[in-house]
């Protein structure tokens, strides 16, 4: 099953988005050696003061031919040195995923190099060709394989050499063809040789004002033009003013004029047919009983009946597929699936479309290429609004999306007249229902200061579809190591000893989670007075605006989706405990409102703090104000309670010598 979230601190919401955010992609991510390690140190191979990388890309030459047909010839030739244990597991296999249907991989060579100047070849068997995982239950899609080679006898001190030749022909949207490319920004490789020999009719090209400039040779005329573009970076004559986190390629280049015409290629390549008697075999699997079925109910039944492959959109190859071979096999890639439950709604009066999405990228502002397409929601056109489905999510509610394509530039799928075509549709920001979050901390403490506390969460919205995804995702023996992480975000550095949760896939109703935990030694009742914080989660809060210059003006704070947060804790004390509380805020304004309680009666102790975000950004001008509204709630979780216990012993306090008994005296 397919998760393609991008999971982006939600910047207001409970703290434990941000944590739950890893701790997401470290159940779902699949452990595979990169051709190039993906996380390095940023230090600079220069500077021998400071930690080796794992392993040092020495050299990392790609050449790349191609033809007006559409075909290409790339070839990559690495040299790798192992510094450390580390370097050696992060090499000790190498992945080339390749559809095969159009893509050949050869690797002619894989090569050790020791210290001492012997080499050992890798032999062809340790080349191994196999299906991608992701396709293992899709026969349909088993041209989608990975070519793998193990490397036996790598030490640290090691140099890993390796060819790998990639040819590319009859793509099935040839002969158009694309790339995008980006120096390394890391420090990992020293030396870096990039050349691009391509035919220039149709072609597009932008390279990125802070990248390596190119050397560029021309050749031909007309149809038999060519261009060589060819980059020689080193690690140590690069800018130290680059920026190094752009998320922008520093090579782009497409033959496609427009997105409306890249849109018309991929729609060629969808077969839509459908049937009466398939609609009414679908109706019957989604449980449906009678007519017009609800575009709620068909959602469900293809977001959570038919199985997502987990492919890019570009590696698939737009495999040319019916809706009907869809239904039948009970899978579908994410085009597919769209496809699917638009031909499913087109048997009712609603009307729906087909959309496609980049992640972190503005489509409108880029060149067209289909690298840039991540996945495909459908538009439900319902009454006087838009819904946004996306069928790859088996538990999201209906209509809701991940928070970080909301706002987005998304590609009509369809045939468009001409390349100035409006081809885009902006993604609403809107949620389907009003996002809230409660959460209710029920904790008791006893008189060897341990604190035991239940924690129960209700949620709709963001947050809601992060724990959905998460707990629908790990299996049940792993709930309680995220229950832990989230009680970690939650600032509860005790154990959690039971977790319970709702249905994921149950998803009319909000998603709850209970959590026990225990703390063996929250306070030390020696310390006289005991102060400690009210026992409720954090409420993240947008950071103020930064001004980039004194003549710099500020920005709109973004406070994103209407939200409604509450939070409630009681604490129950041991007997004889005297609690102080300190004094409630209220903070009213007209896009968000604050208000926190705090009181104390017996032995039992209450807070709760509630916000509600009402507006989705304060105005540039109101700089000043929404600072004085982030510093009063911070001053509001600045406070604690203040418990007494008269009878707790005082610090380093001896036992008292016990008291000899008298005897008593008979009487006369």
């Amino acid at each position: 099953m397919r998760l393609h979230l991008s999971f982006r601190p939600i910047s207001r919401t409970v703290a434990l988005s941000c944590l739950l955010a890893s701790v997401v992609l470290s159940f779902t991510q699949a452990q595979q050696a990169p051709q190039k390690p993906a996380d390095k140190p940023s230090a600079k191979a220069s500077t021998p003061t400071e930690p080796q990388n794992p392993a040092q890309i020495e050299l990392l030459e790609t050449r790349i031919r191609f033809e007006t047909d559409g075909s290409s010839r790339k070839e990559v030739h690495t040299r790798v040195h192992i510094n450390s244990e580390l370097g050696v597991r992060q090499f000790a296999r190498l992945n080339f995923d390749y559809n095969r249907s159009f893509e050949s991989v050869e690797i002619p060579l894989v090569r050790i190099t020791h210290p001492s100047g012997g080499t050992a070849d890798i032999l062809p068997r340790a080349i191994t060709d196999n299906p991608n995982p992701a396709v293992i239950n899709a026969p349909a899609y088993q041209d989608v394989c990975v070519k793998s080679v193990r490397i036996l006898g790598l030490q640290p001190g090691d140099t890993l050499e390796y060819r790998v030749i990639t040819t590319v022909s009859h793509h099935p949207l040839a002969p158009d063809f694309w790339l995008d490319h980006s120096f390394d920004r890391t420090g990992v490789v020293s030396h870096e040789i990039f050349e691009l020999d391509l035919p220039t009719p149709r072609l597009r090209i932008r390279i990125r004002p802070e990248a390596p400039a190119p050397i560029a040779k021309k050749s031909g005329e007309g149809d038999s033009a060519r261009a060589l573009y060819s980059w020689d970076v080193e690690l140590k004559s690069r800018k130290e003013s680059e920026n190094q986190t752009s998320s922008q390629p520093d090579v782009a280049l497409t033959t496609f004029s427009s997105w409306a015409r890249l849109s018309g290629s991929v729609n060629l390549i969808s077969w839509p047919g459908f049937s009466t008697e398939l609609w009414y075999e679908a109706m019957k699997r989604a449980g449906a009983t009678k007519e017009p079925v609800s575009p709620r109910v068909l959602y469900k039944f293809v977001s959570q009946k038919i199985a997502t492959v987990d492919l890019p959109v570009e590696l698939s190859g737009y495999v040319r597929r019916t809706v009907s071979e869809v239904l039948e096999s009970g899978y579908g890639t994410t085009l597919e699936k769209a496809h699917l439950l638009v031909a499913l709604v087109a048997q009712n009066p609603a009307r729906s479309r087909i959309v496609m999405y980049g992640r972190g990228v503005r489509l409108d502002e880029e060149l067209p290429r289909p690298t840039l397409l991540s996945g495909a929601l459908v538009v439900l056109h319902e009454k006087a609004h838009h819904l946004f489905l996306d069928a790859d999510l088996e538990v999201a509610p209906f209509g809701l999306i991940p928070a970080d394509l909301r706002s987005q530039k998304a590609l009509n799928i369809g045939d468009f007249t001409s390349d100035s075509d409006d081809c885009f549709t902006e993604i609403s920001r809107d949620l389907p229902f009003a996002a809230a979050q409660k959460v209710n901390v029920d904790a008791t403490l006893t008189a060897d200061g341990k604190l035991t506390a239940k924690v129960h969460y209700a949620m709709r919205g963001d947050n809601e579809l992060l724990l959905r995804v998460a707990f629908h995702q790990a299996p049940k023996e792993k709930w309680k190591d995220l229950a832990q992480l989230l009680s970690l975000s939650d600032g509860f550095r005790g154990k959690v000893t039971s977790v319970t949760a709702s249905d994921p896939s149950a998803t009319r109703e909000p998603f709850t989670l209970d959590y026990e935990i225990t703390i063996p030694k929250f306070v030390d009742w020696s310390r006289k007075p005991v102060h400690i914080p009210a026992l409720l989660p954090q409420i993240g809060l947008p950071d103020p605006p930064a001004k980039r210059s004194a003549s710099a003006a500020f920005s709109p704070i973004e406070l994103g989706t209407p939200l409604e947060v509450e939070t409630r804790a009681t604490l129950h004390l041991p007997a004889g405990t005297t609690a102080r509380t300190p004094t409630g805020t209220i903070v009213q304004l007209d896009y968000a409102t604050f208000a926190s309680q705090y009181s104390a009666k017996g032995t039992t102790v209450t807070a709760s703090r509630h916000i509600r975000f009402l507006l989705k950004e304060v105005p540039a001008d109101r700089a000043a104000d929404y600072n004085a509204f982030l510093h009063a709630i911070q001053n509001d979780k600045a406070q604690d309670f203040t418990l007494d216990r008269p009878n707790a012993p005082a610090p380093n306090a001896k036992p008292a010598a016990p008291v000899p008994s008298t005897p008593s005296i008979p009487k006369p």
